[in-house]
C-alpha cells in the first residue's frame, strides 16, 4: 500500500495511492499519523469502504507527514563508501570508523513536500549539498526492541533529501543540528509505502544534479542496516508512533568531490528508489537571514 497526504481544494486529506489515482479516506479519521497508529487492517478497511477517487493529478502532494512528536531522527556515516570519501574532507573534525550508528537530530520545520522548492540563501551557508536517504516511519511504539523484533515496529519507507549546510555543520563544535536544521530544506514522500510492496535490500537509492546521477547504492550496502538502526535507537528509549528515522545516504555528496560540488539557485535535483516514487526540488533564491545580526557564512551577493 501507498499512503499519501495531498491538499484538494485547500484541505489535507490522507489517500492510499492507486496507480494514477488516490483513494481519498474520510477527513474524520485524522491524518496520517493517527491512521498509522490504527494499524494497516483498519486503513485497509477504510479504503474498501471509501468511494471518493481522484486523479492523482487534481491534487498537490504533500509530505507524507505533517505532525511530527519530536525531531527528525537522523543515521550519519550508515554507508561505509560514504565514509571513507569524506576522509580529510572534514575540517579538522575526522574520526574513526564508527562501531555502532551514529545518531543526531533535526528540526520538523525543516520538512516539504516531494515537489516543493527549496530556498537557498547564501548568507546563512556558502555551502549547501544534497543527500539522498531512504526514510522510515514507525508504526508501533516500542522500546529496547530486538533487531529480531524490530522491522515489526517499521510501518512504512519513503523518500528524503537530507539537503546540508556544511559550513554550519563544522561551526558549532562538530555537532550537526544547526547545519542541518534550516528550514524547509529536507524535502520527502512521496509516499508512505508498506514493506509488503518492497524488497527493502535490494531497493536502489539514486540522486542526479540536474540531471547528471551524483548518487547510487542499494539499501543492502548499509553499514547498520534498518533492524539494527531501530534496535539501538529504541535502546532504553521510546519509538513513538510516527517517529520518522531517516538512515544515511551513500557516497557521491558535494562537499566529498574534487572539486566540491556546492547546490545553488536554478538547480533541480531529483531523488529516486525502487518502489518508492520520486522527489524532484528545485534550489530558488530566498532571503532566509532577516534581520540577524549573526554575520554571513560568506559575503552576501
Amino acid at each position: 500500500m501507498k499512503l499519501a497526504t495531498v491538499v484538494i481544494s485547500g484541505n489535507y486529506r490522507v489517500g492510499v495511492v492507486e496507480g494514477e489515482t488516490i483513494r481519498l479516506l474520510p477527513e474524520s479519521e485524522g491524518d496520517i499519523v493517527a491512521l498509522i497508529g490504527r494499524g494497516l487492517p483498519e486503513i485497509r478497511r477504510l479504503a474498501s469502504a471509501s468511494a471518493e477517487v481522484v486523479p492523482l493529478s487534481a491534487v498537490t502532494l504533500a509530505a507524507p507527514i505533517q505532525r511530527f512528536n519530536r525531531d527528525v531522527l537522523c543515521t550519519g556515516w550508515n554507508y561505509w563508501d560514504h565514509f571513507e570519501e569524506s576522509r580529510g574532507k572534514r575540517e579538522g573534525q575526522d574520526v574513526d570508523a564508527p562501531k555502532a550508528p551514529t545518531f543526531f537530530t533535526k528540526g520538523p520545520n525543516t520538512v516539504i513536500g516531494p515537489n516543493d522548492d527549496i530556498g537557498l540563501d547564501p548568507y546563512i551557508s556558502a555551502k549547501w549539498d544534497y543527500e539522498a536517504e531512504v526514510g522510515i516511519v514507525i508504526g508501533k511504539r516500542c522500546r529496547s526492541v530486538s533487531q529480531a523484533e524490530a522491522l515489526d515496529h517499521v510501518f512504512g519507507y519513503f523518500l528524503a533529501n537530507d539537503v546540508s549546510q556544511r559550513d554550519l555543520q563544522r561551526r558549532h563544535g562538530g555537532q550537526w543540528l544547526k547545519g542541518k536544521s534550516i528550514d524547509r530544506t529536507m524535502p520527502i514522500g512521496p509516499y508512505i509505502v508498506t514493506p509488503d510492496e518492497l524488497d527493502v535490500p535490494e531497493i536502489r537509492l539514486e540522486l542526479t544534479l540536474n540531471g547528471e546521477l551524483m548518487q547510487s547504492a542499494q539499501l543492502k550496502q548499509m553499514a547498520f542496516p534498518i533492524a539494527a538502526l531501530v534496535a539501538e535507537l529504541s535502546f532504553g528509549m521510546t519509538l513513538e508512533v510516527g517517529d520518522v528515522i531517516i538512515t544515511g545516504t551513500p557516497s557521491g555528496i558535494g562537499n566529498a568531490r574534487e572539486p566540491a560540488i556546492f547546490l545553488k539557485p536554478g538547480d533541480e535535483m531529483v531523488v529516486s528508489a525502487t518502489g518508492l516514487g520520486e522527489l524532484r526540488n528545485r534550489l530558488v533564491s530566498a532571503d532566509l537571514h532577516g534581520t540577524t545580526d549573526i554575520p554571513a557564512m560568506s559575503p552576501a551577493p
